[in-house]
């Protein structure tokens, strides 16, 4: 790998170190304000998708390691480097939390998947550690959504453009109304 393109992965996998530290933190803020009848199944999904999380994050670390870069993982720098915003629901009912994780991943898989496809004839070894995260990522996604989606595959949170506003739909759409 040239030194140009181990600069651009090193920058690549800083951002997606950040996401992930964000989505660690991220989940366990929703682990400890998540309320209502859906609390407790909610509440233990939870625990071990922040571990598996807290291992890409290591597993990351040491990618921009190996390449020669310096993993930052400190809250300020990952505030000031992050180009999305915090997470916006404090305690919460499960399904509202749920409506909003789903934005939150989708914005970690497609971000993930944009450097996947950087990554593809620079660094395969960077690729295959970004599609195992996704198989991952994918998968707690599929947990979450089994919650705010019908039998049809259609989610309770319909279209939206924040957090919030998926929090809200999903919290309708468990209380019967459209």
């Amino acid at each position: 790998m040239s030194t140009s393109d181990g600069g651009d992965v090193i920058r690549l996998l800083r951002m997606r170190l950040h996401a992930l530290n964000d989505l660690a933190l991220t989940l366990k803020h929703v682990h400890w304000n998540v309320i209502g009848p859906h609390f407790i199944a909610v509440h233990e999904m939870l625990d071990p998708q922040v571990e598996a999380v807290r291992e890409m994050i290591d597993n990351t670390a040491e990618r921009i390691s190996t390449l020669g870069g310096s993993p930052w993982g400190t809250p300020g720098v990952l505030v000031s480097e992050r180009t999305w915003e915090d997470y916006s629901l404090g305690r919460a009912e499960a399904i509202e939390h749920l409506g909003a994780l789903d934005v939150v991943y989708t914005g970690v898989i497609e971000d993930h998947r944009k450097a996947v496809e950087a990554t593809d004839t620079s660094d395969p070894v960077t690729q295959d550690l970004l599609i195992e995260h996704l198989r991952q990522l994918e998968l707690f996604q599929w947990f979450v959504r089994a919650h705010i989606e019908s039998s049809g595959g259609k989610l309770s949170t319909g279209p939206h453009d924040s957090e919030e506003a998926a929090a809200g739909k999903a919290a309708q759409g468990a209380r019967g109304k459209p």
